[in-house]
């Protein structure tokens, strides 16, 4: 069960990486953050109260809810939108696959767990299936931005997203429902980025006027990666190891492949199957050792 949410939300945010990259360019990565977590920061709320999740939340735990929403969520989904504006989906997703790596490391000397040698060799069989399946070939759109930028924008999202997932893994052991986390890492979140918006927002307006399609579109891949995937993950990590939830939650750049073929018609590479093939051999080798 955990596993198949963890490739759940692997399978949601490689659909909404994709659609967020024509609403990122039009609005900018933080204005399009902006309008991203107040939408769904309103329906996490509304669904955790429909619910009845709140009494799971432990108030004692406020520091890693605050580290979560500002690291992780604000500094974490910037950069990514940065770095989807620059480089594009499938250069994003390459670089964000890194996420499994630091988890592991991090998860290592923060509590102490390290996965088994079967859990390793499949790890580094998706790891190499990936690299194998995302890397850009000639098909991938021209884009002009320094490699450098993207690199790092990919890095520091890749490191921030970490740090907020693996913050707020005990309360997750103590019992919190994820969506009420969820929730409440993207009020938090929500309520940073619209201060920073009325101090330093007039940096940032564009002539793209906010019509009610952009904000469907825009919410549509927040909605997705957010509130559902997010989720998911969470309660991935709550009943197995970080490192393995992680690498299974990490397989975006692969399953970024059909749906790219079927929005924009552009068909796999023979390389980019074969790398899907061996990312799924390693998907494998984890779940059945």
């Amino acid at each position: 069960m955990a596993g198949s949410a963890a490739l759940l939300a692997s399978l949601g945010w490689a659909t909404g990486i994709v659609f967020a990259e024509r609403p990122a360019r039009l609005l900018g990565a933080f204005r399009f953050t902006h309008v991203q977590l107040i939408i769904c920061a309103l329906t996490a709320m509304a669904l955790s109260s429909a619910f009845g999740l709140w009494v799971s939340i432990d108030a004692g735990q406020w520091r890693a809810y605050v580290i979560s929403s500002v690291i992780g969520i604000v500094v974490g989904n910037l950069a990514m939108m940065g770095c989807l504006r620059l480089g594009g989906p499938r250069r994003a997703e390459l670089l964000l696959s890194l996420k499994p790596l630091s988890i592991g490391v991090a998860a290592y000397f923060w509590f102490g767990e390290l996965p088994s040698l079967n859990e390793t060799i499949g790890a580094v069989i998706v790891m190499t299936g990936i690299i194998l399946a995302i890397a850009p070939d000639q098909q991938e759109t021209a884009y002009d931005a320094p490699l450098w930028q993207v690199i790092a924008l990919g890095v520091l999202a890749t490191a921030s997203q970490s740090v907020g997932f693996l913050v707020v893994k005990p309360a997750l052991e103590a019992g919190a429902a994820p969506l009420a986390l969820t929730a409440l890492r993207l009020s938090g979140a929500a309520a940073v980025i619209s201060l920073a918006w009325v101090m330093i927002g007039a940096r940032f307006r564009l002539e793209t006027p906010l019509t009610p399609q952009l904000i469907g579109q825009t919410a549509f891949p927040g909605l997705l990666g957010y509130v559902l995937c997010s989720s998911l993950l969470l309660y991935a990590m709550a009943h197995m190891e970080t490192v393995v939830a992680s690498v299974l939650g990490s397989l975006s750049p692969v399953l970024v492949l059909p749906v790219l073929w079927i929005k924009y018609r552009r068909r796999p590479s023979a390389r980019s199957v074969l790398g899907a093939v061996v990312s799924f051999l390693g998907v494998g080798t984890i779940l059945t050792g």
